[in-house]
């Protein structure tokens, strides 16, 4: 029989030093050198905001590693032990996670794009106190699920994965496979599965409350007791376009009739409760005033749209794209906005004649992990909405109003965490 691997230790220093090469060997600088780290021993090391992509940690030792927005695109954590390892917003792209354990550890808000996570052959002892046997035979009590809310998971595999009670809330896992895994009792509310292949998998209590489950595969999936309340499937939810009083194109020109004549012609374009996803792009529109409340508008393009003074009252605009749009006075009161692109956009009050003003009202939305960098939210009122692990790098927030407002994890700059706190006291 073969000896079993044993781990090689390395301290802080060592690493940053493996680090410091490998940052040479990705700019083709002399002296350079991939980073190597297979079978060694990183347990509550740091490589915070660190570029490890393309490196080596096959069966690396990652307990409790410290890797918060590190760089790991195409690396090889084959068979690693990442248990309780921090991997918050930390980008994973193409990497070969292929028999990792990832038990306990946050994944929140990270890009594993195409990571092959399926299950693998997991390394023998390797002679320390923690071994990668002791994986399976830990009590349940003594670890938790992984937390992978509101991670990109778009065309990964996890097709006979372990994630028993592992949270996958908002995350986006379009094209996601999941054959045959194990998933009893995960949270998948908000998730974002749309073409995701559900096959054969065992979903026991698994919540999936809210989830969008668009042209999902699941046959011979166990679903007992699964909670599937609000998720979003291929059933329409209220009117379609096909029940449209007349085209969509039509509406749309008599809308800009309506505002050409300042509301003498035409008719203003009111779509509220409509199920609209998949049916047309709205982007770079005018759509100044319309009416939306209520509305199904998942994914939908509003970019470089002109709405001003818009109601989506208790619309659905997760996934949609508002990217440079003009949202000056648009009242998205109770709206859900999670994973929505509002990069560029334009939303600080709208000034109207005699010296009135409208100002943005997002009270009460859930904004999580949405896009607002570069946009301007000056004066929004933002009062008790969600705005964790948000984008809000560059942003204006000049006179918002944030009472309430949760913000855990959202990406700020130092001059804006000033400013916030000089606004809140």
């Amino acid at each position: 029989m073969n000896e079993p691997r044993r781990l090689t230790i390395i301290t802080q220093n060592e690493l940053d030093a493996v680090v410091r090469k490998h940052a040479m060997f990705r700019a083709a600088r002399m002296g350079g050198a991939r980073a190597v780290l297979a079978y060694h021993d990183l347990s509550q090391l740091s490589l915070v905001g660190q570029d490890l992509s393309h490196a080596d940690l096959t069966g690396a030792l990652l307990f409790q590693t410290d890797m918060r927005d590190a760089r790991l695109d195409y690396a090889v954590l084959f068979g690693a032990d990442l248990r309780q390892a921090n991997l918050q917003s930390a980008s994973l792209v193409r990497a070969d996670m292929r028999g990792a354990c990832v038990r306990g550890a946050l994944l929140a808000n990270a890009d594993l794009t195409g990571v092959d996570l399926r299950e693998g052959v997991i390394a023998g002892k390797d002679g320390s106190q923690r071994s990668h046997d002791d994986i399976d035979t830990a009590a349940p009590e003594d670890v938790r699920g992984a937390d992978f809310s509101g991670a990109n998971l778009t065309q990964a595999s996890l097709s006979g994965a372990i994630a028993i009670n592992g949270d996958f809330s908002d995350t986006t896992m379009r094209g996601c496979r999941l054959i045959r895994a194990n998933l009893q009792g995960a949270r998948f509310e908000g998730a974002n599965l749309e073409n995701a292949d559900l096959s054969m998998c065992d979903l026991r209590q698994a919540n999936l409350r809210g989830a969008i489950m668009v042209n999902v595969s699941m046959s011979l999936a166990n679903l007992t007791d699964a909670d599937m309340a609000g998720a979003l499937t291929d059933k329409p939810v209220g009117l379609t376009v096909k029940d449209l009083p007349v085209p969509l194109e039509t509406m749309m020109a008599r809308h800009a009739l309506w505002l050409e004549s300042g509301g003498k012609d035409g008719k203003r374009l009111d779509l509220s409760r409509y199920d609209l996803r998949r049916t047309t792009s709205f982007a770079r529109a005018n759509l100044t005033m319309m009416c939306a409340e209520g509305a199904m508008l998942y994914g939908v393009d509003f970019s470089d749209a002109q709405l001003q003074a818009a109601d989506f009252r208790a619309a659905d605009l997760r996934h949609a794209d508002l990217m440079a749009a003009d949202l000056r006075g648009v009242d998205f009161r109770n709206a859900r906005l999670n994973n929505i692109s509002f990069q560029g956009a334009q939303l600080q009050p709208l000034v109207l004649t005699g010296g009135r003003v409208m100002v943005s009202d997002f009270s009460g939305v859930a904004l999580r992990y949405a896009n607002l960098s570069g946009a301007c939210l000056r004066q929004i009122n933002l009062r008790g909405a969600d705005l964790s692990f948000t984008n809000l790098l560059g942003c204006d927030l000049t006179g918002a109003d944030l009472t309430a407002a949760k913000l855990e994890g959202a990406k700020l700059n130092p001059s804006q965490q000033a400013l916030l706190k000089a606004q809140t006291g």
